[in-house]
């Protein structure tokens, strides 16, 4: 697996990043329990490497 400095060193992989995700949302319950279908599609992708998590903030921003 290739490092990619878009991740940080805990979530390079799908998996990773899920545990990540499942981190904040524990923090940050409202990550869970406001979570638009929107949001939702934005995790997805972020678990799927297609977003850091910066960037899933700054679309969910853009929304508001």
């Amino acid at each position: 697996m290739e490092y990619n400095p878009k991740f940080g060193p805990g979530a390079q992989t799908p998996s990773q990043r899920r545990t990540v995700l499942m981190r904040l949302q524990d923090a940050i319950p409202s990550l869970r329990t406001k979570a638009t279908p929107y949001a939702k599609q934005l995790y997805s992708r972020y678990v799927a490497g297609e977003l850091s998590w910066p960037e899933v903030r700054q679309a969910l921003n853009v929304q508001m």
